[in-house]
């Protein structure tokens, strides 16, 4: 039987922009990957050339369709790395470098602002934090800074957006700006209460006059568009959300209490609350999609050292040769022999919030050996996930069934299985690597009329909880204990 046509997803993230082809069924026909150059202008500083990304963009998108009837061609989706921000003028021509999530020269207009008191109005309106991770910061430091970003806004050709708006910009050669909620609701400067703009946070940020992209749902037909050239005719652009939604979704999270855990340099969990709006301390509240004018909210928390753990064992430690290595001797030992990694790296983010915290090992004797540090480090992973798990689950006052999980350290059997013990919940990981681009896939399929999402079928490796409730008590104890010493050591330093 002759397939119904393909849905072209775009994956654009931080590293690589990945362009996968799909038939009707949701089966991947093709896939490429193009990676682009990373800038480090100044310390803590991350920047990438939006031109490049476009022309990246379009060279995975012209191999996957290679040996593909291009008529066939039904729709084009797109998900992507949120918050980082592109400036254009009216043209199309960028006027900076995209600055990155990543990127933390916000940093100083962050405190400027929590420390005049307006933490509490921005969390009301945008159920986010005042951090430079996010968009807004990095637009007032454009602003502020750069000579050309100024005089366009003086202009009033000054257009901003997050990486969704600058690829429907570009692939529909500048007659489309918009941006769905989902990316939106990451900028600090979307009312997720009315869901606009709003003019008090534009007003606070000092980016007055900017000029702001149209707010569409996550499975609108944004526009049209031939990839420059490369289908006969134009197709709709259809579901667009930014990338952790587009996972959530591809894990078939949609109803409330759905959650996921996405295990990369970091981890990020996100929970699916439907049209509840909690009150976080440990997270932070965005939009998953909206879907026909319909949101659906969910419930966020990022984990700084996951897979990070692991690799700094491997290339500044020197402790093992691979991160293959690093997991085979953690299986090696029958247990941690008391011993706690804490990766504080960069501090301890949600739910502990101690930006000051710095990594700790603790616990060791005379028997320690290699294979026990491999062991918590990889632990570590799991009790952090565990701690902001139960938090999230508590303010969101809802219990999930399980946890699906994705990610690259997903295929670390150790990891999964330690995870569902100590958490003493199912872990579901999907057999499927790329659950953004499937999430994206599965909307646009929706509106095409090609699937229900709520009918797709998602092949996935189950992990059970087996591990004695004494034993995961004790384990939990002792990690809550090394956190504690850590944070005592904070302290301890600012008061001493």
């Amino acid at each position: 039987m002759e397939d119904k046509g393909f849905i072209l997803a775009i994956d654009q993230s931080t590293a690589t922009t990945k362009v996968f082809l799909f038939d009707s069924k949701l089966n991947i026909v093709a896939r490429a990957a193009r990676s682009h150059k990373q800038y480090y202008p100044s310390p803590g500083w991350v920047e990438h050339d939006p031109r490049e990304i476009v022309k990246k963009t379009y060279e995975a998108c012209r191999e996957v369709l290679h040996n593909v009837p291009k008529d066939n061609v039904l729709a084009v989706s797109i998900t992507n790395q949120r918050e980082t921000v592109v400036v254009w003028d009216g043209s199309g021509q960028p006027i900076y470098n995209a600055v990155v999530w990543q990127c933390q020269r916000g940093k100083e207009i962050c405190e400027s602002l929590k420390s005049r008191g307006y933490a509490d109005v921005v969390r009301d309106k945008t159920g986010l934090l005042i951090d430079p991770y996010f968009s807004a910061s990095k637009i007032t430091w454009l602003v502020k800074n750069v000579k050309e970003v100024k005089e366009k806004l003086l202009e009033g050709d000054l257009h901003v957006g997050t990486m969704d708006s600058w690829l429907v910009w570009n692939l529909t050669k500048d007659k489309v700006y918009a941006s769905d909620y989902s990316n939106a609701s990451r900028t600090l400067l979307l009312n997720i209460n009315t869901l606009s703009w709003d003019e008090e946070l534009i007003e606070m940020f000092e980016i007055s006059g900017v000029k702001l992209p149209s707010l569409v749902d996550s499975d609108s037909a944004v526009g049209y568009t031939d990839l420059d050239g490369i289908l006969p005719h134009g197709v709709p652009i259809l579901g667009v959300m930014g990338d952790s939604s587009a996972a959530l979704y591809g894990q078939l999270g949609f109803e409330l209490g759905d959650t996921k855990a996405t295990y990369g340099t970091g981890t990020s969990i996100m929970i699916n609350v439907k049209n509840f709006k909690p009150r976080l301390k440990s997270g932070v509240l965005s939009i998953g999609w909206s879907q026909g004018g319909k949101v659906d909210f969910v419930v966020e928390g990022n984990i700084h050292s996951s897979g990070d753990t692991v690799k700094w064992l491997v290339e500044q430690m020197e402790l093992a040769g691979s991160i293959e290595e690093v997991e085979k001797l953690a299986a090696s030992v029958e247990n941690n022999d008391g011993v706690y990694f804490v990766p504080a790296f960069v501090g301890l983010g949600a739910p502990y919030w101690e930006n000051d915290a710095r990594a700790l090992i603790c616990g060791m004797s005379r028997r320690t050996n290699k294979s026990h540090i491999a062991r918590a480090a990889i632990e570590s992973i799991a009790y952090q996930v565990y701690d902001l798990f139960t938090a999230l689950c508590e303010e969101a006052g809802v219990t999930p069934r399980e946890l699906r999980a994705d990610g690259g350290a997903t295929k670390n059997a150790f990891l999964m299985q330690f995870q569902a013990n100590v958490l003493n919940v199912p872990v579901t990981v999907s057999k499927f690597e790329d659950c953004s681009a499937l999430g994206v896939a599965l909307l646009a399929a929706r509106r095409l009329g090609l699937m229900d999402p709520s009918e797709f079928q998602l092949e996935r490796v189950y992990y059970y909880p087996s591990m004695d409730e004494a034993e995961r008590r004790e384990l939990i104890r002792g990690w809550r204990e090394a956190v504690q010493r850590t944070v005592l050591r904070v302290r301890g330093e600012q008061h001493g």
